[in-house]
Protein backbone atom coordinates (compact mmCIF):
# COMPACT_ATOMS: atom_id res chain seq x y z
CA UNK A 1 0.00 0.00 0.00
CA UNK A 2 1.39 3.55 -0.61
CA UNK A 3 1.41 5.97 1.56
CA UNK A 4 0.02 9.92 0.26
CA UNK A 5 2.00 12.13 -0.97
CA UNK A 6 3.71 15.50 0.81
CA UNK A 7 1.39 18.30 0.10
CA UNK A 8 2.86 21.88 -0.44
CA UNK A 9 2.33 22.50 3.31
CA UNK A 10 4.46 19.08 4.38
CA UNK A 11 7.48 20.33 1.85
CA UNK A 12 7.34 23.87 3.42
CA UNK A 13 8.19 22.84 6.71
CA UNK A 14 10.64 20.07 5.75
CA UNK A 15 13.04 21.78 3.33
CA UNK A 16 12.87 24.89 6.46
CA UNK A 17 14.22 22.18 8.76
CA UNK A 18 16.76 21.29 6.23
CA UNK A 19 17.94 24.87 5.99
CA UNK A 20 18.01 25.24 9.20
CA UNK A 21 19.77 22.41 10.25
CA UNK A 22 22.41 22.36 7.41
CA UNK A 23 25.86 23.85 8.44
CA UNK A 24 25.51 26.80 5.58
CA UNK A 25 22.96 28.01 7.91
CA UNK A 26 24.85 30.98 9.99
CA UNK A 27 23.35 29.67 13.56
CA UNK A 28 27.78 29.24 14.52
CA UNK A 29 27.16 25.73 15.58
CA UNK A 30 30.11 24.78 13.16
CA UNK A 31 32.55 26.83 15.63
CA UNK A 32 31.62 24.45 18.36
CA UNK A 33 32.35 20.89 19.49
CA UNK A 34 30.16 21.06 22.59
CA UNK A 35 32.97 19.40 24.93
CA UNK A 36 34.59 16.87 21.87
CA UNK A 37 37.48 18.69 21.57
CA UNK A 38 38.45 18.80 25.51
CA UNK A 39 38.17 15.20 25.49
CA UNK A 40 40.03 14.96 22.65
CA UNK A 41 42.57 16.56 24.32
CA UNK A 42 42.73 14.56 27.31
CA UNK A 43 43.36 11.81 25.83
CA UNK A 44 39.67 9.77 26.58
CA UNK A 45 38.05 10.56 22.94
CA UNK A 46 40.82 8.97 20.63
CA UNK A 47 39.23 6.71 17.97
CA UNK A 48 36.30 5.54 16.87
CA UNK A 49 35.75 2.69 19.75
CA UNK A 50 36.57 5.74 22.22
CA UNK A 51 34.04 8.35 20.05
CA UNK A 52 31.16 5.77 19.74
CA UNK A 53 31.20 5.78 23.85
CA UNK A 54 30.92 9.80 23.66
CA UNK A 55 27.96 9.27 21.22
CA UNK A 56 26.69 7.02 23.51
CA UNK A 57 27.19 8.21 26.99
CA UNK A 58 27.35 11.70 26.81
CA UNK A 59 25.57 13.05 23.38
CA UNK A 60 22.44 10.55 22.95
CA UNK A 61 21.86 11.06 26.78
CA UNK A 62 21.95 14.88 27.03
CA UNK A 63 19.70 14.40 23.89
CA UNK A 64 17.46 12.11 25.97
CA UNK A 65 16.85 13.82 29.17
CA UNK A 66 17.47 17.58 28.59
CA UNK A 67 17.78 19.00 24.95
CA UNK A 68 14.58 17.10 23.13
CA UNK A 69 12.75 17.63 26.42
CA UNK A 70 13.42 21.37 26.36
CA UNK A 71 12.35 21.81 23.08
CA UNK A 72 9.28 19.56 23.09
CA UNK A 73 8.45 21.83 25.88
CA UNK A 74 8.90 24.93 24.08
CA UNK A 75 7.33 23.76 21.13
CA UNK A 76 4.07 23.35 22.90
CA UNK A 77 3.81 26.27 25.41
CA UNK A 78 4.63 28.67 21.90
CA UNK A 79 2.30 27.36 20.20
CA UNK A 80 -0.64 28.26 23.50
CA UNK A 81 1.84 31.60 23.76
CA UNK A 82 2.37 30.76 27.40
CA UNK A 83 4.95 33.46 28.13
CA UNK A 84 6.09 32.79 31.53
CA UNK A 85 6.69 29.11 31.06
CA UNK A 86 9.03 30.23 28.17
CA UNK A 87 10.92 31.87 30.65
CA UNK A 88 11.47 29.50 32.49
CA UNK A 89 12.34 27.27 30.09
CA UNK A 90 14.97 29.39 28.92
CA UNK A 91 16.44 29.66 32.56
CA UNK A 92 15.98 26.08 33.19
CA UNK A 93 17.92 25.40 29.95
CA UNK A 94 20.98 27.56 31.05
CA UNK A 95 20.70 26.40 34.37
CA UNK A 96 21.55 22.95 33.55
CA UNK A 97 24.52 23.42 31.84
CA UNK A 98 27.01 23.90 34.36
CA UNK A 99 30.22 24.76 32.28
CA UNK A 100 30.51 28.60 31.46
CA UNK A 101 31.52 27.22 27.77
CA UNK A 102 28.67 25.15 27.55
CA UNK A 103 26.34 27.93 28.23
CA UNK A 104 27.94 30.36 26.36
CA UNK A 105 27.83 28.11 23.33
CA UNK A 106 24.10 27.19 23.89
CA UNK A 107 23.29 31.08 24.28
CA UNK A 108 25.13 32.31 21.11
CA UNK A 109 23.31 29.76 19.40
CA UNK A 110 20.33 29.99 20.36
CA UNK A 111 20.28 33.97 19.98
CA UNK A 112 21.51 33.94 16.32
CA UNK A 113 18.91 30.92 15.41
CA UNK A 114 15.80 33.53 17.18
CA UNK A 115 17.08 36.20 15.40
CA UNK A 116 17.24 34.50 11.87
CA UNK A 117 13.82 33.41 12.98
CA UNK A 118 12.41 36.93 13.44
CA UNK A 119 14.54 38.54 10.77
CA UNK A 120 14.45 35.73 7.89
CA UNK A 121 11.06 34.45 7.71
CA UNK A 122 9.83 38.04 9.60
CA UNK A 123 7.45 36.29 11.70
CA UNK A 124 5.80 37.49 14.42
CA UNK A 125 6.00 34.86 17.45
CA UNK A 126 9.62 35.05 16.38
CA UNK A 127 9.58 38.58 16.87
CA UNK A 128 7.15 38.55 20.14
CA UNK A 129 10.16 36.08 21.64
CA UNK A 130 13.20 38.42 20.75
CA UNK A 131 11.49 41.38 22.51
CA UNK A 132 10.66 39.87 25.38
CA UNK A 133 13.52 37.94 25.78
CA UNK A 134 15.30 41.28 25.60
CA UNK A 135 12.54 43.16 27.94
CA UNK A 136 12.77 40.04 30.27
CA UNK A 137 16.67 39.27 30.47
CA UNK A 138 16.01 35.54 29.66
CA UNK A 139 18.68 33.51 28.74
CA UNK A 140 19.12 32.05 25.63
CA UNK A 141 19.08 28.55 24.37
CA UNK A 142 19.81 26.32 21.52
CA UNK A 143 17.03 24.16 22.54
CA UNK A 144 13.98 26.76 22.72
CA UNK A 145 15.19 28.32 19.74
CA UNK A 146 14.45 25.10 17.60
CA UNK A 147 11.43 24.95 19.49
CA UNK A 148 10.42 28.50 18.37
CA UNK A 149 11.90 27.33 15.01
CA UNK A 150 9.59 24.35 14.82
CA UNK A 151 6.43 26.92 15.06
CA UNK A 152 7.40 29.39 13.09
CA UNK A 153 7.60 26.68 10.24
CA UNK A 154 4.34 25.34 11.28
CA UNK A 155 6.45 22.04 11.61
CA UNK A 156 5.17 19.01 13.68
CA UNK A 157 6.85 18.15 17.05
CA UNK A 158 8.06 14.35 16.08
CA UNK A 159 9.57 16.47 13.00
CA UNK A 160 11.67 19.21 15.46
CA UNK A 161 12.70 16.51 17.48
CA UNK A 162 14.45 14.81 14.68
CA UNK A 163 15.77 17.27 13.45
CA UNK A 164 17.52 18.48 16.65
CA UNK A 165 18.76 14.58 17.01
CA UNK A 166 20.31 14.49 13.50
CA UNK A 167 21.85 18.02 13.49
CA UNK A 168 23.36 17.21 16.78
CA UNK A 169 24.87 14.13 16.54
CA UNK A 170 26.44 15.07 12.38
CA UNK A 171 27.45 18.42 13.72
CA UNK A 172 29.45 16.16 16.66
CA UNK A 173 30.89 13.85 13.78
CA UNK A 174 31.69 16.48 11.77
CA UNK A 175 34.01 18.16 14.51
CA UNK A 176 35.57 14.74 14.98
CA UNK A 177 36.81 14.56 11.70
CA UNK A 178 39.03 17.49 11.91
CA UNK A 179 40.38 16.57 15.17
CA UNK A 180 40.91 12.61 15.08
CA UNK A 181 41.72 10.57 12.17
CA UNK A 182 38.43 9.38 11.08
CA UNK A 183 37.48 9.00 7.44
CA UNK A 184 34.06 9.46 6.04
CA UNK A 185 33.05 5.75 5.89
CA UNK A 186 33.14 5.28 10.04
CA UNK A 187 31.66 8.56 10.87
CA UNK A 188 28.73 7.60 8.31
CA UNK A 189 28.66 4.94 9.96
CA UNK A 190 28.71 6.13 13.43
CA UNK A 191 25.95 8.34 12.36
CA UNK A 192 23.95 5.59 11.03
CA UNK A 193 24.43 3.66 14.36
CA UNK A 194 23.09 6.88 16.20
CA UNK A 195 20.02 7.65 14.31
CA UNK A 196 19.35 4.26 14.70
CA UNK A 197 18.69 4.93 18.22
CA UNK A 198 16.85 8.34 17.99
CA UNK A 199 13.31 7.16 16.97
CA UNK A 200 12.94 5.40 20.73
CA UNK A 201 14.74 8.60 22.59
CA UNK A 202 12.70 11.09 20.89
CA UNK A 203 9.25 9.02 22.26
CA UNK A 204 10.63 9.20 25.21
CA UNK A 205 11.42 12.82 25.10
CA UNK A 206 7.67 13.71 24.26
CA UNK A 207 7.09 12.55 27.38
CA UNK A 208 9.02 13.78 29.75
CA UNK A 209 8.05 16.14 32.73
CA UNK A 210 9.23 19.35 32.82
CA UNK A 211 10.17 18.64 36.57
CA UNK A 212 11.97 15.45 35.01
CA UNK A 213 14.28 17.47 32.60
CA UNK A 214 17.63 17.80 32.94
CA UNK A 215 21.00 15.26 33.21
CA UNK A 216 24.20 15.91 34.59
CA UNK A 217 27.86 14.62 33.41
CA UNK A 218 30.97 15.70 35.17
CA UNK A 219 33.12 13.61 32.87
CA UNK A 220 32.18 16.32 30.21
CA UNK A 221 31.72 19.10 32.35
CA UNK A 222 34.87 19.02 33.74
CA UNK A 223 36.73 18.74 30.27
CA UNK A 224 34.41 21.92 29.35
CA UNK A 225 35.89 24.14 31.69
CA UNK A 226 40.12 22.46 31.35
CA UNK A 227 39.39 23.78 27.58
CA UNK A 228 38.37 27.35 28.40
CA UNK A 229 42.38 27.71 29.53
CA UNK A 230 43.69 25.06 27.24
CA UNK A 231 46.91 26.81 25.57
CA UNK A 232 45.16 26.15 21.96
CA UNK A 233 41.90 24.84 20.30
CA UNK A 234 40.29 24.75 17.04
CA UNK A 235 36.71 24.97 18.56
CA UNK A 236 34.81 27.58 21.03
CA UNK A 237 33.80 24.73 23.04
Amino acid sequence: MSSAPATNTDAAWLVGLLQAGDSFYPTGSYSHSFGLEPLVQEGVVRDRSTLRDFLFLSALPALRHSELPLAAHAWRVLGAENWSRIGELCVLSSALKTAREARAASENIGRQRAELAATLRAHPLAQEFLRRATTENWPHSSAISAGLEGRVLGAPLTAVLAGISYTTISSLLSAAMKILRLGQNASQSLLIEALAATPGIIAAAETTAFEDIGWFNPWLDIAAARHEAADSRMFIS
